[in-house]
């Protein structure tokens, strides 16, 4: 876990909240603090239905316990991820042993997915979070229960999932395989470990058949008995009734009050937000998505690629897997199935994104993790992984290398969407600090330690990296240094309006500005800024280059800078051309 938070926390409080998803959640979460509205989140001034506000409510309260929203926006993260991995050890620890936990945790944080997607504020990493709890509270009441208090805790944090991304339910997936197993006479309800004749009692539990050494490391032979599954005792049906009132309980307690103020209220744009996110945003985006379009077979390649190097496991892994099921081991099955039920969910609906299937990615490792030890032993997969670990090392210091020598076109590009000076050197030099502790891991670590190697430059890198770019880049790419040159161009007694413009521009904004809706047409947007523009001089507005149009003189604007590889420009009532002035508008002495 110290490992784990040195990985995950490296770079926390070194910038500002990063495009595309983490300024949107902060300039909501600082608009709930300002305004006091915690049940309706805005940006802006329209109302955000496309999300549950939990990640929003987390910022908030963290913003107020640091005093700072440089720390704030990113611990929500920091925090489930830390509770992820905590969560994974637990429950492989309560089904397997401690070795077995451990092992699923660190198969966990070697993940590439699992890293890069808790150290950005996203909600996803909160929906890991209770997702893996719902599948660990269930799972410890199907094969070492009865545990009623497990299923209820598990119960409860799918339904926090729900509240935080709405796929929470799927946690209750899990009770699938589970009833499937006892209809079938698995040993579920319960796994007894039983010691091997002469250990004297002290055997831990069977890895799903393999064997490995005990606490002083010495060799054993290892037993079982799996008893067959027995029916439902009686008078369980008001515990599985609990089960889904905890489920109901954080929903309830979020939607009935939302729903009581909306239609309390008669506000057109309340009642419009409840439908958009309680039908349009889940069954109509599952059913008939409109962004994101991907082949059924879309998830195949995102497990292969963003779950390196742990992917690599699974083609050894699959012959242990089916000795596990034809033994009707339930501690494989239950995880497995979840896993690929979960896969073939988000494979039926049309729109995909990478980060949908990162809530699997924790009962993968869990169905990895009783065979972890025996494949560390094969003499091949260290020499893989040591040959894993030089290939990196040698990749990031060649292509740091070619873009400080060679100036490709590539790299001259990249540089100046950053607006980096020097053609990007400080860069190219992180790029090759982030590569180096690949070779010096492999160096120390040799072939026959080579996935100590390879974790070790994965983890090293996971620090490098932010703490040498975040500083480099935080100014262009959180719109920082933008704003703070629009704000020195219009002045002390200007005002600046907002067109087509991004959520970090609003957050970074340092005095009020006008903004005239985000989701709107661009050019609706334009038309009511030249109004507001030409009601008083001294107003400049700032927007995209791609909503210039023609109504403003390009000589006439000024160029901003670029962010995020976008460009940016200002102009005043002066760069707006004479067809395209309002009634009563004159262009700024």
């Amino acid at each position: 876990m110290l490992l784990a938070l040195v990985v995950l926390a490296a770079g926390i409080g070194l910038r500002d909240p990063w495009p595309p998803d983490e300024p949107r959640f902060a300039l909501m979460a600082r608009q709930m603090l300002e305004s006091g509205q915690w049940l309706f989140p805005h940006r802006g001034q329209e109302l955000y239905s496309d999300k549950p506000p939990l990640l929003m409510w987390c910022e908030a309260a963290l913003f107020g316990l640091s005093g700072g929203w440089r720390a704030a926006f990113l611990l929500p993260s920091l925090l489930a991820g830390l509770g992820t991995l905590g969560v994974t050890y637990w429950v492989g620890r309560r089904l397997w042993d401690a070795r077995t936990g451990l092992a699923a945790a660190g198969l966990l944080l070697a993940s590439f997915q699992f890293v890069e997607v808790v150290k950005h504020a996203q909600i996803d990493p909160l929906l890991l979070f209770f997702v893996t709890l719902g599948n660990a509270g269930l799972l410890l009441h199907c094969l070492r229960g009865p545990d009623w208090r497990a299923c209820w805790l598990g119960c409860f944090a799918a339904g926090l999932g729900v509240v935080a991304k709405g796929v929470g339910v799927l946690a209750l997936l899990m009770l699938l395989p589970y009833a499937w197993a006892r209809w079938r006479g698995w040993a579920v309800s319960g796994v007894r470990d039983v010691p091997a004749a002469g250990s004297g009692g002290q055997e831990p539990a069977v890895h799903g058949g393999v064997a490995s050494g005990m606490d002083d490391g010495e060799p054993v032979v290892r037993d079982r008995m799996l008893r067959r599954g027995q029916p439902p005792a009686g008078g369980d049906g008001w515990r599985w009734a609990a089960g889904a009132l905890a489920f109901l309980l954080p929903i309830l307690a979020w939607l009935l009050p939302m729903l009581a103020t909306a239609l309390g209220s008669g506000s057109p744009e309340r009642l419009a937000y409840v439908q958009d996110l309680l039908f349009r945003q889940t069954a109509q985006r599952y059913a008939d998505s409109w962004q994101h379009v991907e082949p059924p077979w879309y998830f195949l390649g995102v497990m292969l690629a963003d779950w390196l190097p742990v992917s690599l496991l699974i083609p050894l892994l699959l012959p242990r897997w089916r000795r596990a099921l034809r033994e009707r081991e339930a501690r494989v099955l239950l995880p497995l199935a979840w896993w690929l039920l979960v896969l073939l969910f988000f494979s039926l609906t049309p729109g995909k994104r990478e980060i949908y299937l990162l809530p699997a990615l924790p009962m993968a490792a869990l169905a990895m993790a009783p065979y972890a030890e025996e494949l560390l032993r094969r003499r091949w997969l260290q020499r893989a992984a040591f040959g894993l670990a030089v290939l990196a090392g040698a990749l990031a210091l060649a292509a740091g290398a070619w873009a400080l020598l060679g100036q490709p076109h590539a790299a001259r590009r990249i540089a100046a969407g950053y607006e980096l000076a020097d053609g990007g050197r400080a860069l190219w030099w992180c790029v090759i600090a982030a590569g180096t502790p690949f070779l010096l891991a492999a160096a120390l670590c040799r072939p026959r330690r080579g996935v100590a190697a390879l974790l070790a430059g994965i983890a090293a890198a996971w620090v490098v990296w932010p703490l040498a770019t975040y500083p480099l880049l935080d100014a262009n790419q959180s719109a920082r240094a933008l704003m703070a040159r629009a704000d020195a161009r219009i002045g002390p007694d200007g005002q600046l309006g907002l067109v087509l413009w991004r959520e970090e521009l609003l957050l970074q904004a340092r005095r009020p500005v006008a903004e005239f809706g985000f989701s709107r047409p661009w050019e609706d947007q334009l038309r009511d800024a030249l109004a507001w523009q030409a009601q008083r001089p001294g107003r400049w507005i700032l927007l995209d280059s791609d909503a210039m149009g023609d109504c403003v003189d390009k000589a006439r604007a000024w160029k901003a800078g670029v962010a995020n590889r976008n460009e940016w420009w200002m102009f005043d009532a002066a760069a707006v051309r004479p067809a395209c002035r309002p009634p009563g508008g004159a262009a700024a002495p």
